[in-house]
């Protein structure tokens, strides 16, 4: 490849998508305001320090990775710098970023938003992976006067690192990701808040459950301040809904403190329902239609290898994973593998299983 990307910021999606475009044979060059950090990016293998090139080997394509409240000006400021660049930018709010490029006067066909829908609970150069985008689905933002040749070239990043793409208006795109991404991080953190002052025994107690609402509690608190920050609105009239909802949720219950109760388990019950028609509408293996899976249970021992040969059995006896998660028992040396297949497997999965010795869990 002849084409020279310059990358403006090498934290995690910086640097992951360096490695990964230096791996298709892009030329990379990166750029950050700590010289530790694109240092580490380039030991690492994301490209070349922009300080190395000579001064007329310029970029044709600008990827801006920097944090969310300083991405508008890093966008407007590489436009300005490289008038013959297609600039794109990787924050996770899109309006804020087009309403600045708007106003600047410069060139605005040149600029088309994108947001790769990757990321992990850990920040940073060294948190990043060559894979990260695999599989991903990443946006691509036109606006009305982004050119046609600037959207191909911004697609083709996306498409050459294995991410699916998708394209979306910067508002539609800011109130979807307010929706199935903001929201659920505010979620997860105030759950695992509450968890801050419960007795040790009560936490001892955590099942799989509170581990799946709270994985991404995780996540960079200053970051995360400025995504919701810069996506205020969107993420503010979800949070309402989810309010409300709530709201009916905890008079339903004081309604059965206090002993009326008439109502209350009809509420209870309408919530919970609304949540599984929510739940199945979640894409399915490779993005497809929900699928319905049969749930294969088997206790696996917590020993180097089992797992392994576990997945080697499966494949032994002709039978396909749709998908998988690993729940460990409380303080016993094993855990359970909750393995979903096709429901036409589930009991030849079960009689091969139990044939090689693997023991089932009900």
């Amino acid at each position: 490849m002849s084409t020279h990307v310059r990358i403006v910021g090498t934290g995690l999606i910086g640097t992951s998508l360096g490695l990964a475009l230096s791996a298709a044979g892009f030329r990379v060059s990166l750029d950050d305001p700590s010289p530790t950090a694109r240092r580490l990016a380039r030991d690492l293998g994301a490209g070349r320090l922009a300080g190395d090139l000579e001064p007329d080997d310029v970029p044709d394509v600008v990827v801006v990775a920097a944090p969310p409240d300083v991405a508008a000006a890093a966008v407007v400021d590489s436009l300005r710098r490289w008038p013959g660049a297609v600039v794109t930018d990787v924050a996770s709010v899109k309006q804020v970023v087009l309403d600045a490029v708007l106003a600047s006067g410069l060139d605005a066909s040149r600029y088309v938003g994108s947001h790769p829908m990757a990321g992990r609970e850990r920040s940073g150069a060294a948190a990043a992976r060559r894979d990260l985008f695999d599989g991903r689905a990443w946006v691509v933002v036109p606006h009305e006067r982004s050119s046609d040749e600037a959207v191909a070239a911004v697609r083709q990043l996306a498409t050459v690192v294995g991410s699916a793409v998708s394209v979306m208006p910067a508002r539609e795109h800011d109130e979807a990701v307010a929706a199935v991404s903001h929201v659920p991080q505010v979620a997860a953190s105030v759950v695992a808040a509450c968890l801050r002052d419960l007795p040790e025994p009560a936490v001892g107690l955590a099942g799989q459950g509170l581990r799946d609402v709270t994985r991404i509690a995780a996540s960079d608190p200053r970051l995360w301040t400025q995504i919701l920050a810069g996506n205020a609105e969107a993420v503010r009239e979800v949070l309402v809904l989810v309010q409300t909802q709530l709201g009916e949720v905890v008079a339903a219950l004081d309604s059965l403190t206090s002993g009326e109760g008439e109502g209350a388990l009809a509420t209870l019950s309408r919530m919970l329902e609304a949540g599984n028609l929510g739940h199945a509408r979640i894409p399915g293996k490779h993005g497809a239609a929900p699928t319905a899976y049969a749930i294969v249970s088997v206790l696996v021992p917590d020993q180097p290898g089992s797992l392994a040969r576990l997945l080697t059995d499966m494949g032994d006896a002709g039978i396909n994973l749709e998908d998988m998660h690993l729940e460990h028992g409380l303080g016993q040396p094993f855990g359970v593998a909750y393995i979903s297949v096709v429901p036409a497997a589930a009991e030849p999965l079960a009689e091969a299983l139990t044939a090689r010795g693997w023991q089932l869990h009900d």
